[in-house]
């Protein structure tokens, strides 16, 4: 008797557990961020990624990366687009089993630290920096780049006055003429502009390994059980971002139904995305990305991190957190 029942609640979880399995390949749900217009946006309003994928997406709009990584982990939310690198950081450095598939996008334009106009300062005298009082928000991905910019110019970081201000204070800061330099990232960073000047563009910082990204997540255990899904749902990705990336007519059909979709005018979502790149999914499986630059990327956010006292401690490696095999499957479809 004991045996049939014991054998009885195993059959049972058995069914429960293909009960779910089922649930997953016939309806996914999807993570992603209002007021930030994507070129997948196109594709899911238009229905693109169901009709390639054969199942029903619940997209699901939140506030920060922080809750994308605990819908994850509660297994509310199986693929979040757009996850900034620092949520993702403290998430996996603290054990959770998630994975990069995909960069959503690269904004280095869009964050960076401002010299003050009155100081005349550029990248050819960078050095008049020492001794100097800089904001920074400690612990983010500005606090990483604004370490990494310093150590190219090769700046006594310890010689600086650094002082933990959110961009927005950072940006006020600035333009009253208490600090000397302020890092930060978009609607802050356009006012810190208005004030002062950048020492290195995006493009100079991703070639010095710099990079500012948001990156397509996935708990690991869906991503090895539903390889073939998530492919389908980053080819679809790939395919709207070529669509975006080849401008004029394609471009402009887009950005009405991308706008309205973020939640925003046609005007500001222009705007935003014109400091956005999309890289081709051939981009991504390069050096730079998935191929590595990624991982080393986010173990240099870590380590900032731990220096800051944001996190306990940082992995040895990230590498086990970048996973290139889906987004390598999708370009084969």
């Amino acid at each position: 008797m004991k045996f049939k029942q014991k054998f009885a609640g195993a059959a049972a979880a058995l069914a429960l557990l293909t009960s779910a399995q089922a649930a997953i390949s016939e309806e996914i749900t999807v993570a992603y961020f209002l007021e930030w217009p994507m070129p997948f946006q196109y594709a899911k309003v238009m229905g693109t990624y169901e009709e390639a994928m054969g199942v029903k997406i619940n997209w699901v709009s939140f506030d920060t990366g922080t809750a994308m990584s605990a819908a994850m982990a509660s297994g509310d939310v199986h693929i979040s687009v757009s996850q900034g690198v620092p949520p993702f950081v403290v998430a996996a450095s603290a054990g959770q089993d998630i994975q990069v598939v995909d960069i959503a996008v690269s904004y280095s334009e869009n964050d960076n630290c401002v010299v003050s106009e009155a100081l005349e300062i550029d990248k050819d005298s960078a050095g008049e920096l020492a001794g100097k009082k800089v904001a920074v928000p400690l612990g983010t991905a500005a606090h990483f780049g604004f370490l990494s910019q310093m150590n190219h110019f090769g700046v006594d970081v310890s010689g600086l006055d650094v002082v933990d201000m959110a961009p927005a204070e950072g940006a006020a800061a600035l333009a009253q003429g208490s600090v000397d330099m302020a890092c930060g990232w978009g609607g802050a960073l356009r006012r810190m502009v208005e004030h002062g000047n950048v020492l290195l563009t995006g493009a100079e910082k991703e070639a010095l390994g710099i990079l500012v990204f948001d990156a397509t997540t996935a708990p690991a255990d869906f991503v090895a059980e539903e390889g073939e899904l998530l492919a389908k749902f980053l080819k679809v990705t790939a395919d709207a971002n070529d669509m975006w990336n080849a401008g004029g007519d394609a471009a402009a059909k887009m950005l009405p139904v991308i706008a309205k979709d973020a939640g925003m005018d046609e005007a500001d979502a222009a705007a935003t995305m014109a400091t956005f790149t999309f890289p081709s999914a051939a981009d991504q499986l390069g050096d730079k990305w998935l191929g590595g630059g990624a991982a080393t990327f986010m173990k240099g956010v870590a380590d900032v991190f731990v220096g800051a006292g944001s996190i306990d401690a940082a992995l040895d490696s990230y590498e086990g957190a970048v996973n290139a095999a889906p987004l390598t499957a999708a370009s084969s479809m």
